[in-house]
């Protein structure tokens, strides 16, 4: 993107995993805050309302809190700001977790919606890699373009960071599909993210993740 950043403020207060960034830009103005350690409480006002919708059921899942404010450039299309979105969602993630010190670091997770099955697996490695593996039956979801599950994914990975696998095994309904994918995604990024006590340091032979 061209555009430039501004405010961007991350916040990560000692032993409490959270943390809050500010982003705006000629497309989109953005406030997230995130914390890991949640309760599944979200507060989620974007012009996005198909992507409302999946934040609330991956916060819920994940047993996350999070709170976004978002307006974009919907004039044109919803693209700037889903991307804005994961892009804020990431680096969140990736500054409440700090140096990753006891850990889980991986999981994964199947969840069915009906007819549709998804799978999410996670290496909080601190190497971005994203793999998509999904087939829809439209390219809508009322106004949403599925594509842009991609777009949000993707950007969420890089910027925290991640791993990400995302496998959506069968289906016949399109939003069933992507509903499958938050949910796993929530719930496998708070089993990858879990503390283990069995863990000392960072699960990494490399001493660093």
């Amino acid at each position: 993107m061209d555009n430039q950043e501004n405010g961007l403020g991350l916040e990560n207060k000692g032993t409490v995993r959270e943390a809050q960034v500010d982003r705006k830009t000629n497309e989109t103005n953005i406030q997230l805050a995130f914390a890991v350690d949640g309760t599944g409480q979200s507060v989620i006002e974007t012009d996005v309302p198909f992507l409302n919708h999946m934040l609330d059921l991956f916060t819920k899942h994940g047993q996350f809190d999070l709170n976004v404010q978002a307006r974009g450039d919907i004039d044109i299309d919803d693209h700037h700001t889903v991307e804005d979105i994961g892009i804020c969602l990431g680096q969140t993630l990736r500054e409440a977790l700090g140096d990753k010190r006891g850990i889980k670091r991986y999981a994964s997770v199947f969840v069915p919606m009906d007819e549709a099955l998804a799978q999410v697996i996670i290496d909080v490695s601190n190497r971005p890699h994203f793999e998509y593996r999904a087939e829809y039956p439209s390219q809508q979801v009322g106004s949403f373009s599925t594509e842009l599950v991609h777009e949000f994914l993707w950007k969420l990975a890089l910027e925290a960071r991640i791993t990400l696998h995302v496998i959506v095994h069968y289906g016949q309904n399109t939003h069933h599909m992507i509903e499958a994918i938050f949910k796993a995604l929530g719930r496998a990024l708070d089993e990858a993210t879990m503390i283990d006590p069995r863990v000392t340091g960072v699960p990494s032979t490399k001493g660093v993740l």
